[in-house]
């Protein structure tokens, strides 16, 4: 890649980086915005991205090119679209440095200043609020404008552009040509220029390759190769080079946490080009550290949703308005097919999709919050253009027709072959052959957006990422679009078409929003007004998840606003961030060996035995009683699982020890927790005695750590007591345990502070597989298993014998 600079690092598997002022994760349009602002300032900045540099001439073109053009580094793709697909919607962002700038449609609209609402009530509970306004964002709306280039289309012959705003007149409805950050002349106010070369600006450019004005080849969204687009790596990214910004291409963020001295420390891992296009074992990378005084998320809205999700159980006091308030900013693609010009006695009216920017009429339909009368939720409704070769497909697709030309074709050539004709000159069956293209030439995307309900909500669901959202609460301003777009069609003379998603109520949206919604306070929103997470200062969200609901136009503009107001808070600010309560970060202590058994005092080996045991059941952060986590986890639908081997490593010393000591190594698996974390070092008790001789408890003790690197401990017992019933079974399968923060000994409980508690059980047909399980190592495994055998059977007796129990119990509850 051209001047693509990856950070150095050595082979070490963990290693740490000098801290710098901020680190930005992502190059979107919060993170550009944010990288410029605080290095213009003189702050030292890194940027981390996961994609690659894009320069001119970059984007995939070709068949094979666009088969690799998708973003999944497990198997080898690096590109440039990460498509998503959740229950409701399925969703298309991009990975490269400038974020959603690279594939969007240039459009910089402002939010409506009526649509900033104030509590407007939600289905399901809750409210849409902005603490910010249209006066706030003022300024930074036109600060990013200017920086960005933003023109009206100025072409006045386009036929998509004369067939929008022909429709809008008969309907009535106002349009207008919108900004776009697109450059059409080769200098400001000039005369527009197809493919004339494009002045460098004073802070240079990262690529260092020369740009060209807009062709009007409708490439916008699958990248502009001639740099005629004023993206954002041509213009705050590169500004944000010029004055020391270190961006680093290729580096993906897996996890942070609070240091305990202030600031953050961030871990991540670099995607080797070499590897490009083969499969590649990413859990294997080696983690890269840097610490900052500040942290900005800015990895759009699934990314640093994502973040947050997976580094929760790290970060102390965050928001339960966490994965709510997500939108789609009502995203709708709908198509205009057969459009017929009424002038020309209703023949075929070219519209020519693929000339021109993707976007360049923007027809508006009001809302009911503008006072005009209007009903029902407003939204736009612009031209969507697409590059020349879609044309090709679209004809190709046309079977029949193509099966026709193609038969006629070839009967032609050969009557000429065998004599039938003297034509010599084909040029008019080559013509019949191609046909006419008038189905592509008179089709027009439609793409809609505007007020959907931002009731949406995401989570975790093991590694991914889930959406949980339907079109149902926002139907009615749907079918609004959608009958908006049928009467663009028939004001066109053609007919509308649904895209196919729609025929089982699903969308797909190019603009999620939401998921760290901000907020007036920590009951509301995730963040406050200038993206700054309550309750962890110095930690800030500044990209699309921010915002609490659709902005209604194309967010961007909005997104690089709130960031610049927020950064020019920050930057205004004297002092320093808070420092965050948080435990210590020390390095990983190596697992211990179970799988040789050490030796006796008389040199003959000893003999182990283990077992594997899993165990499920529910967890709730802020929690500290067991009981209560796990009646607060069943309700929120938050599990949490484990599997461990325990270890009895001599198993003669295991019997006579009071403790029965062993230990336990495996993982413990929790969405909440950020997915399945390894068991660095686990200590586990059988039946030890306390001051009660009728009782006796199995302690669990496990040391873990989050993906943003906190240590976690988790603490727990069995509670191995008589009592009235058949309580054998319940006793022997529930495990009581809380969470504490830091990797602590048993001295050190009372003092650390409590994440979070729960229960786990041991189900029948996970304890039928446990038996299963036992195996030993050693000269003696009989002698062995019979020691155990008769110790835990032994202690159940000591505790249950004066009142044996009838057959066992099942477990009375079982998560699904």
């Amino acid at each position: 890649m051209t001047n693509e600079r990856l950070p150095n690092h050595s082979s070490a598997r963990d290693r740490a980086e000098a801290d710098v002022d901020v680190v930005v994760v992502g190059s979107g349009f919060g993170g550009s915005v944010a990288a410029y602002r605080f290095a213009e300032c003189g702050r030292s900045v890194v940027v981390l991205e996961r994609g690659k540099r894009y320069p001119p001439n970059g984007f995939a073109r070709s068949p094979a090119a666009m088969a690799r053009n998708f973003w999944d580094p497990g198997r080898g793709l690096h590109g440039l679209f990460d498509v998503w697909s959740f229950s409701g919607l399925e969703g298309v962002v991009s990975s490269g440095l400038g974020g959603g700038s690279l594939i969007y449609a240039n459009v910089l609209l402002r939010k409506d200043e009526k649509w900033f609402v104030k509590e407007s009530p939600l289905p399901g509970g809750g409210y849409e609020h902005w603490p910010v306004s249209r006066a706030d964002l003022e300024p930074h709306y036109a600060a990013v404008e200017e920086m960005l280039g933003a023109t009206p289309y100025p072409y006045d012959d386009t036929p998509k552009t004369l067939a929008m705003h022909e429709a809008a007149d008969r309907l009535g409805l106002p349009i207008e040509r919108p900004p776009i950050a697109v450059t059409f002349a080769p200098r400001p106010g000039g005369t527009p220029v197809p493919g004339a070369p494009i002045p460098e600006p004073e802070y240079g450019n990262l690529h260092g390759l020369p740009r060209s004005t807009c062709r009007l080849c409708g490439e916008c969204d699958v990248g502009c190769n001639f740099g005629a687009k004023n993206t954002l790596d041509h213009t705050y990214l590169s500004a944000a080079q010029h004055h020391g910004a270190d961006l680093r291409t290729r580096c993906e963020v897996r996890g942070f946490a609070p240091r305990p001295g202030g600031g953050w420390e961030v871990r991540y891992v670099v995607h080797d080009p070499a590897r490009e296009g083969h499969p590649t074992a990413i859990d294997r990378l080696p983690l890269q550290r840097i610490g900052c005084r500040r942290l900005v998320l800015a990895a759009g809205t699934f990314g640093s949703t994502y973040l947050l999700l997976r580094n929760r159980a790290g970060l102390r006091g965050i928001s339960p308005a966490l994965g709510t308030r997500f939108s789609g900013n009502g995203d709708l693609l709908g198509l205009v097919l057969n459009a017929t010009d009424g002038a020309a006695g209703r023949g075929p009216r070219r519209l020519d999709s693929s000339t021109g920017p993707v976007i360049t009429s923007a027809i508006r339909v009001g809302d009911e919050l503008d006072g005009d009368g209007s009903s029902g939720r407003g939204f736009y409704v612009e031209d969507a253009g697409y590059p020349g070769f879609v044309d090709w497909l679209a004809e190709e697709a046309q079977v029949p027709g193509e099966v026709r030309r193609t038969v006629e074709f070839g009967l032609h050539r050969l009557l000429s072959r065998f004599g039938r004709t003297r034509q010599s000159h084909v040029s008019r069956q080559l013509a019949l052959l191609l046909g006419s293209g008038m189905f592509s030439g008179s089709a027009l995307p439609l793409l809609g957006m505007g007020r959907d309900v931002p009731d949406g909500r995401l989570s975790l669901s093991g590694d991914y990422l889930e959406v949980d959202w339907t079109v149902e609460t926002s139907l009615r301003y749907f079918e609004r679009v959608r009958s908006t777009m049928s009467e663009v069609a028939e004001a066109l003379g053609g007919e509308f078409a649904d895209n196919p998603l729609w025929w089982t109520h699903r969308v797909i949206t190019v603009h999620p929003l939401g998921g760290a919604p901000m907020g007036r306070h920590p009951a509301e929103g995730v963040c406050d007004s200038y993206g700054e997470v309550f309750r962890l200062p110095g930690l800030y969200v500044l990209d699309g998840s921010a915002l609490p609901g659709p902005v209604g136009a194309n967010p961007s503009l909005t997104i690089a606003a709130f960031a610049d107001r927020a950064c020019e808070h920050i930057l205004d600010e004297s002092s320093e961030p808070a420092t965050v309560a948080a435990a210590p970060l020390p390095a990983s202590a190596p697992a211990p060996a179970f799988a040789v058994p050490p030796p006796q005092a008389d040199g003959q080996r000893a003999t182990s035995l283990s077992f594997t045991e899993k165990m499920k059941g529910y967890v709730a952060l802020g929690a500290e009683d067991p009981e209560q986590g796990r009646a607060l986890g069943r309700s929120l639908r938050q599990r949490l699982m484990f599997r461990l081997t325990i270890t009895a490593s001599d198993v003669d010393r295991f019997v006579v020890d009071p403790d029965h000591p062993a230990t336990a190594a495996g993982y413990v698996d929790c969405d909440l927790l950020g997915g399945r974390l390894p068991v660095e070092r686990g200590w586990f008790n059988l039946f030890t005695r306390g001051d009660d001789p009728s009782r006796r408890l199995m302690l669990y003790r496990l040391h873990l750590r989050d993906p943003g690197g906190s240590p976690l401990t988790l603490t727990g017992h069995k509670d191995v007591h008589d009592a009235p019933g058949f309580d054998l079974w319940r006793d022997t399968s529930t495990l009581y345990y809380r969470l504490l923060s830091g990797h602590l000994l048993p001295d050190g409980d009372s003092a650390a502070p409590v994440l979070g508690a729960g229960v786990v059980n041991i189900l029948v047909r996970d304890f039928v597989h446990q038996l299963t399980t036992f195996r030993t190592v050693g000269p003696r495994p009989e002698q062995a298993l019979e020691r155990f055998g008769r110790l835990f059977v032994g202690e159940l007796w000591a505790v249950y014998g004066p009142h044996r129990p009838g057959p066992a119990a099942g477990p009375t509850e079982e998560p699904t």
